[in-house]
């Protein structure tokens, strides 16, 4: 192989190594969800990438289309990559003064929660009306009605998504932030609600999220951009190899 070719080839894991993947489920995971201000909290566990669109919605969905016009948001991330541990705020979403803590908003349809039992569901996909993958849910039905409207997404309690308890006002994760090993540990903790402090009654409507990040730090995680590096060194010193080997002796 020509040193040309393996320059391109370096060229070309560049533009790869430096896409972001489109959103998954368990990328983002719900950290707090208020049915008395009408808010919730998520927390970002993947990088997510500049000027992203996700949706919200408590929708009905049945697997294959919703079938109910509840209130649907748009968020869009911002002009900036948000890093993996980050918490978002989305608060008072019924009002015109409605605001999220990073990026912006725009809502449509009743865009009230239930206080009596609803399910919030966040997905990416080419319109409010197309989800391509759900990518967390939390709900505050009954047990068979969440466990339906959360598997119908594609999502499981206790993994990708949270059941509380029927009817609850405000519910906040009060579990650990910091210590595991990856972002990705912390799934299981944030979809156990014995991680969570609840609240079946009373009025919520001014009570104020954490909104501290999580971390890692038990295992350090491995730079990407070291790892590139590291890996055009390697090409170009396989460049060079062949260069002397093609020369004239």
């Amino acid at each position: 192989m020509s040193s040309r070719k393996l320059l391109c080839l370096a060229s070309l894991s560049l533009s790869i190594h430096a896409a972001f993947a489109a959103p998954s489920a368990g990328d983002i995971a719900f950290t707090a969800y208020n049915t008395d201000e009408d808010g919730w909290s998520i927390v970002v566990l993947s990088d997510l990438a500049a000027d992203s669109t996700l949706y919200f919605t408590d929708s009905n969905w049945d697997g294959a289309t919703f079938t109910s016009a509840e209130g649907v948001h748009r968020w869009n991330s911002g002009a900036s990559v948000i890093a993996a541990g980050t918490v978002v705020r989305f608060s008072a979403i019924d009002q015109a003064a409605r605001a999220v803590s990073i990026g912006s908003l725009s809502s449509s349809g009743n865009a009230a929660l239930s206080s009596s039992g609803d399910t919030l569901l966040a997905f990416v996909g080419a319109s409010a009306a197309s989800p391509d993958a759900f990518l967390a849910g939390v709900s505050s039905e009954s047990a068979a009605n969440a466990a339906a409207a959360l598997a119908a997404a594609g999502l499981g309690a206790g993994a990708q998504a949270l059941a509380l308890p029927s009817g609850t006002d405000y519910a906040f994760y009060s579990g650990p932030r910091s210590g595991l090993p990856s972002m990705t540990d912390y799934l299981g903790l944030l979809g156990d609600k014995t991680n969570w402090t609840v609240y079946t009654d009373g009025n919520h409507a001014d009570a104020v999220p954490d909104t501290s990040a999580f971390s890692v730090s038990a295992v350090p995680e491995v730079d990407r951009s070291s790892l590139l590096l590291a890996g055009l060194g390697v090409i170009a010193a396989a460049a060079l190899r062949l260069t002397r080997s093609e020369s004239p002796h």
